[in-house]
Parts: C-alpha cells; structure tokens; sequence
C-alpha cells in the first residue's frame, strides 16, 4: 500500500468545523496557495480520519487473531463504517456516557498488564511513552467504538420480527443449507457465599467514615479514591463517574447520587459489590458528576470454611434424594437472579435456557461437558471477576440436546434470532447506503480501487 497523500481545499471547510485531535492537527501543513496537506490520510468520515497508520495496526491485530482472510480492504471498510456510525451518533446527540469509556479503558489496562507482565512492557509493546498517553489513545478508540454501537443499536431498537416472518425465513433456506445446531445443554447452578461478619463490616464502614471526616475537614475525596477505592473502573479517576437516573447502576448507588446536593458527602452506604462512600461534584440537568469510594469487607478464614462446608452437605443432600437440585437452589442459593427459577440459568445472548456447549465460557464447560443429565458438579471453588472474592457453587445439567438439523418447532428461539439479526442486518445495511449519500467522504490513494469504495465515492 502506498502512502496516501490527500490536499483539502478551504472550502471544504473541513478542519474548521471537525474535532480533530492535538496529534492530527501538529500533523498538518499548510503550502503556499493556502491549502492543506495531511500525510498518511487514507480517508475522511464526516468528523473523522481514517489514518494510514490505523489501518495497519487493525490489520495486524486481525491478523494476530486469525480472523480468517482478510485484506487492507476489508480493514479500512470496517474502520471506515464505524467512523459513519461514530459521526453520526455526535450528529444525532445520542446519550452517551463517557464514565463507561473510562471504565473499559481500565479494565483493558488491567487486563493487557496482566498478560504482558508489567506497565513498562506494555508500553514498550505498542511503543508508547507514559501511561497516560496510552490511557488516552485507548479512550479515544473506545469512545468511537461505543458511539457506533450506540449508532446501530439506535438504528435496530424497534426492528422486531413476527412468527410469520420466522416461519418465512425458515422455509426459504434451501434443505441442504439448513443450519446444524451444535450440542447444546441447559444449566441451573446453587451458589453459597461466605458471610461477611459484623467485625469485618463495621471495620469498613468505621474507615469510610474516617475517609468521611477528613474529607469534610478539608481533605482531598479524589486523592482517596485513587490511593484507596478497589473499584479499578474509576479509582483512576479519583472515583468520577457520570451517570443518569436511565443509567445501569444499582439501586442503591442512584438514589445515593441523586438524593445529595453538590458538595455534600454520604454516610457509608451498601450495594450488592461492597460499601460506598459518595459526593456529588455536580448537577447537570438530569445528569450528574459524582466520585465514589469502594471498599470490600474481609471474609474470615471461618466464613469461607463453613460455606464450603454448608453447599458440601446440601451436595450430599441432592445427591442422596433427601431434596431436588431445583428445591435446594430455592432454599439456600445465594444468587438472587437465579434463586427463585430453582438456579436455572439463562443464556444472555439469546434469552432462552440453552447453552451451545462449544460457545460457554472455557470454565463452565470443563464444569459440565462430562456430565450426564441431572448429575451434580463437585463443589467448585470461584471468584467474583470485580472483588476477586470467593464463593463456592453447584452446577448441574437439566437437559442435553445433541447436535441435530435445526428443526422450526424445536429450535424455534434459534431460528428467530437468526431471523431477526437477518431482518436487523438489512435495516443497518439500508441506514447505510442511505447515510453515504449525505455525509462527506473522501477516500484517497490505493484505497480507492477496494470494491466498497464505489458505493462511498461521489461521483
């Protein structure tokens, strides 16, 4: 790919009207006759660059990932799109919040120092210089990332499909290229969690209400949430999060933030992740900006034993036919989600009670691909992802349903899904087609020979 060399005339009065960042404005050069020359520029999306640079990087990560074959072309397609979908969702003032991105962007942090070893060697792998700079190359790309989800997902959200449309769809796949379901089982699980004591409790309430005290007497909130908050989303951040009533944060943690004035400091409050203390920065309208601290009480040697002891003998209990699996989740499971279905658990992706057994997470399937229908798992030891807590659960397998060609009555939820992401795909498609149209592009060097640039080109 040659590098790409594009002069934008002033009455395109391009650079005047984008935000563009401090990196691709230092980057620009203005000639003799008054216009502007940006290097490395393979194209321009409404507000957006699409830089040389991006798409090799994409293109190697791809590459590094095995995403089946892909071309420069297709990379430059797929960043291109997102910039539409990204400069669109600004157009249209879609809520968005940046907290979210900070949030992601730590645990993308967390989660790549823990793979390479260190904060240095990460930053020598993508050839940054400080963590801050890295912080912010991974804020930007993940804002963007999150405004064209927000985009597509404003673009389907009333798409829906009937059971006639299902039974359409169905019928006009060709027989020998109806889809194979895979082996596929349905799960309930009982989980036991060790108790916090009341020592351990009021240990973390008394030190939040000193963190409390210094704040009021003048102390920094912010510095404490950095040096002290275990919630790694926003402690980085001194605590900051901006939320809205619509926002998905718990209960408890809302009608904190917005039963406070600015300036005022909770007492200690409980959420089911742990103890809070929260001050609201400000109110803006029907948003506002609060930092919070985080703690996790300790759990006692003697709690995490005799939970483990209590699921051992409920194990022993369902085992012997003394109670059902479903009945003794009822009775003593600690996850309230799946308590009252008798510990039933639902898939997520698709909203109905089957698991594909090749697509479960790689810990539950060594839990359950040995185990025979209505079988209970030993006791397995787990953690929470966020508090790193443990806990101690029992799985079982309610129902297996082996691999099979799909069928319209038995896999009826299938079908639909793959019905209505057809139907979704469809209405995506004719947003774009229709967004290209009245949005400016420019596609520059190599790039413009890819098969997708002659829908994007004006004529």
């Amino acid at each position: 790919m040659s590098v790409a060399q594009v002069t934008i005339d002033e009455k395109d009065n391009l650079l005047k009207d984008s935000d563009f960042s401090k990196e691709i404005l230092e980057a620009t050069k203005v000639t003799k006759d008054g216009r502007v020359k940006i290097d490395g520029v393979a194209g321009v999306v409404g507000d957006y660059l699409v830089l040389e640079s991006d798409i090799s990087k994409a293109y190697l990560d791809m590459t590094n990932q095995e995403i089946g074959d892909i071309s420069y072309c297709d990379v430059a397609e797929t960043l291109m799109e997102n910039k539409l979908f990204a400069h669109h969702a600004k157009q249209d003032s879609l809520p968005f919040n940046p907290a979210r991105v900070e949030s992601f962007t730590e645990q993308q942090i967390d989660q790549f120092v823990s793979q390479v070893g260190s904060m240095e060697r990460l930053l020598s792998f993508y050839k940054i210089d400080t963590e801050d700079e890295l912080r912010e190359q991974l804020n930007e790309i993940n804002t963007q990332r999150m405004l064209a989800e927000e985009m597509q997902g404003s673009i389907v959200d009333g798409v829906e499909i009937t059971p006639e449309e299902t039974r359409d769809f169905f019928e006009a796949i060709p027989e020998d290229e109806i889809p194979l379901i895979s082996d596929e089982v349905e799960l309930a699980q009982i989980i036991v969690k060790p108790e916090v004591g009341e020592k351990e409790r009021q240990a973390v309430i008394d030190r939040l209400n000193s963190f409390r005290d210094d704040v009021l007497s003048g102390g920094s909130f912010a510095t404490k949430a950095v040096l002290y908050s275990e919630d790694r989303g926003s402690r980085s951040q001194g605590g900051k999060i901006t939320l809205s009533r619509d926002d998905n944060f718990v209960k408890e943690f809302k009608d904190a933030a917005f039963s406070l004035q600015e300036g005022e400091i909770s007492k200690p409050f409980e959420t089911e992740f742990g103890w809070h203390i929260l001050t609201v920065e400000k109110i803006r309208g029907q948003q506002v900006d609060v930092r919070h601290i985080l703690l996790y009480p300790e759990i006692s040697s003697e709690a995490v034993e005799k939970a483990k002891k209590e699921i051992e003998l409920v194990r022993e209990k369902i085992i012997n036919g003394e109670v059902s699996f479903r009945d003794a989740a009822r009775e003593v499971s600690d996850e309230k989600e799946t308590r009252e279905s008798g510990g039933q658990l639902i898939n997520s992706a698709t909203g109905d009670r089957r698991f594909e057994l090749t697509k479960v997470d790689p810990t539950i399937y060594d839990q359950v691909s040995n185990l025979k229908e209505n079988e209970v798992s030993p006791v397995i030891k787990d953690s929470e992802p966020r508090t790193a807590k443990v806990f101690f659960k029992l799985i079982t397998v309610t129902k297996k349903i082996p691999e099979h060609i799909a069928e319209f009555s038995e896999d009826y939820t299938r079908i639909r899904e793959l019905a209505l992401q057809q139907k979704k795909l469809k209405e995506i498609q004719a947003w774009k087609e229709s967004k290209v149209k009245d949005t400016y592009i420019k596609i520059n060097g190599d790039y413009r020979a890819c098969g997708f640039a002659k829908s994007w080109i004006k004529q």
